[in-house]
């Protein structure tokens, strides 16, 4: 039997409390085994809940199952639980990387072997420090030990079978704050912010971009080299990095003034060839937009067929037949396809105004006149750039013709194979030069040609634009001459109209009637609301407070204006002054029924 004596229910209990289920040495669950009957297990030998080897933190208890604690027999002494109706003990928040635990409620005559004994179980023991006032602090060598020596907090504790008060006690255990513990926990905690360190050190390293090559220094192999790769398209951006490497560090001197100038010429040949790419993208992109615009339409089309679908579903021959789930989604189908087919909608009109504030309205105008010479224009410049870039060749050709013949002049004592060679690529070059020269002149010749036609069509331009103000001239002339005829019609009307004023006076006196105070139908309605507001206010009421009320149904109205019209009408509203000094007030009172009699 081991050195603790357990009862199966009391063990299997403490187990279960621990959070293991009870297993044999064969691996295999113990309780169906069980035979109470026997008092004991059938099959094997009765095993300590705290054996080591099942040292595995135990997890956290439900607060809805009790906890139920036995009685625990050891070698020499007897463990008795708490009452199970009592609050579990209290414990102090547990310290970081705590390792030792603080027993409290010892018996007087136990010994350092007696707590070996009891608390050797839960884990291996490090050290033991007792005290003469029945408590001591243990230091486990692992944090998941000091749970299992928790689970004996509360627990009466009995030496033997003496019923001696020396030999009793009440533990308590808590977790203690040792300074070892916690300087290992630090020095567990700094390891791991090391590693964590090095890891996002080595992520950073893994991420970082790699570092440009070196440039390589200049000689004369190399500069060689980098002419050639100057030449080419797809080594130009890393030949160009080079040469640019070599400027800023003042390779250039008297001797290899001709190798840089030839490379930098070479570099501005390129800029031909950039432009014509932008060129192409910006046609690859004008493609791609009517591309998509199209698609945009056709997809706009397919969602007003969708749309029309859902609303010869809404009639009222075919929604009859549904049912009301299916009217609610088919209502809500067709409210969702509407918004996808006005945002569509909207998204198309958008490109298409953009593609309209493109053309200004001068664009629109200038149009017709303007497009042969922007041509001729366009033309004229693509001639100039050409003619640059011939020119620029040119020259490179000569001084590679000067390279040559100072290289043949200092090597002429010694004739072999590179004099022939030299001389082949002479007049290879000389033919490249004459063959260059012509077509530059037939190039200039084409130029002139342009800017003739330029100019000629500017000329046509001018002479369209002097019709044209011509034209508005005589139009502008017709009008005047249209609005002193309709003066002169004007003039004769009023004097056929003074003729008759004239004879009618004659023949009998006019009438005349007193003019209105209100002129207009808005004065009228002004006057009927006004009637009404001071109708119901018999003390009257400011001019204020009846625009306050005028100024909720029309903001545009004027006080000045109101009390105008007010004033003009005294038999139907009268102005009163009402109390006495620094109160002294303006009121307006309807007077309506007592005006009608004296009217």
């Amino acid at each position: 039997m081991g050195p603790w004596f357990v009862y199966p229910n009391a063990w299997a209990t403490a187990m279960n409390n621990l959070g293991m289920p009870p297993i044999g040495l064969t691996g295999q669950p113990l309780m169906p085994d069980f035979d109470p009957n026997l008092g004991m297990m059938a099959g094997i030998t009765p095993m300590n809940p705290m054996m080591p080897g099942l040292g595995m933190v135990p997890a956290p208890l439900s607060q809805d199952v009790p906890v139920v604690k036995e009685i625990i027999h050891c070698k020499s002494c007897t463990l008795f639980p708490p009452n199970p109706n009592l609050p579990p003990p209290a414990t102090r928040d547990r310290p970081p990387g705590c390792k030792t635990v603080f027993v409290g409620g010892l018996p007087e005559n136990a010994t350092e072997q007696l707590i070996m004994e009891v608390f050797g179980q839960c884990g291996d023991i490090t050290a033991i420090r007792k005290s003469k006032k029945n408590f001591c602090h243990i230091r486990f060598a692992e944090e998941s030990t000091v749970d299992k020596a928790l689970f004996l907090s509360g627990y009466r504790i009995r030496l033997g079978s003496s019923t001696d008060k020396k030999d009793t006690g009440r533990l308590h255990v808590d977790f203690a704050q040792a300074r070892d513990d916690l300087y290992e926990w630090e020095c567990r905690q700094r390891m791991l912010a090391r590693e964590e360190r090095h890891r996002r050190k080595m992520e950073e390293d893994r991420l970082r971009p790699p570092s440009p090559p070196p440039i390589v220094h200049y000689s004369e192999h190399e500069c060689g080299q980098l002419g050639d790769k100057i030449k080419d398209d797809g080594k130009f951006p890393e030949a160009v990095r080079v040469l640019l490497t070599w400027l800023e560090r003042g390779e250039v001197n008297r001797r290899n003034a001709n190798n840089f100038y030839s490379m930098i010429q070479s570099s501005n040949s390129h800029i031909r060839r950039l432009m014509s790419e932008k060129s192409q993208h910006e046609k690859e992109m004008e493609e791609a937009k009517d591309k998509f615009k199209t698609a945009l339409a056709g997809i706009l089309a397919q969602f007003e067929q969708i749309v029309s679908v859902f609303q010869a579903a809404s009639k009222q021959k075919a929604w009859d037949h549904f049912s009301k789930a299916q009217r609610k989604n088919l209502d809500m189908w067709r409210k969702q396809a509407e918004e996808i087919r006005n945002m569509h909608n909207e998204q198309l009109m958008g490109i298409r105004r953009e593609e309209e504030m493109e053309m200004s309205d001068d664009d629109m105008e200038d149009a017709p006149d303007s497009k042969d010479s922007e041509d001729s224009v366009s033309q004229a410049e693509a001639l100039k750039e050409e003619n640059d870039s011939l020119r620029c060749q040119l020259d490179a050709y000569r001084n590679e013709v000067e390279l040559l013949k100072q290289e043949q002049g200092k090597n002429q004592p010694i004739r072999s194979e590179e004099d022939n060679t030299h001389s082949q690529q002479l007049s290879f070059l000389q033919q490249a030069l004459q063959g260059m020269q012509k077509q530059l002149l037939k190039m200039r010749e084409e130029l002139k040609q342009r800017e003739a036609e330029l100019e000629k069509s500017l000329e046509d331009k001018q002479q369209l634009k002097n019709q044209v103000q011509n034209l508005k001239e005589g139009l502008q002339n017709l009008q005047n001459a249209q609005v002193m005829q309709v003066g002169v019609t004007d003039m004769h009307e009023a004097t056929a109209s003074t003729v008759v004023s004239c004879s009618q006076e004659k023949e009998g006196p006019t009438e005349r009637n007193p003019p209105s105070p209100v002129h207009s139908e808005r004065e009228a309605l002004l006057v009927g609301i006004i009637s009404t507001f001071l109708h119901v206010h018999p003390f009257g009421a400011s001019i204020e407070y009846i625009c306050s009320y005028l100024q909720r149904l029309d903001t545009k109205i004027n006080p000045n204006e109101v009390e105008s019209l007010l004033s003009r009408l005294p038999c139907t509203f009268r102005q009163e002054l009402t109390g006495v000094g620094a109160s002294l007030e303006k009121r307006w009172n309807f007077c309506g029924f007592q005006g009608i009699k004296s009217t």
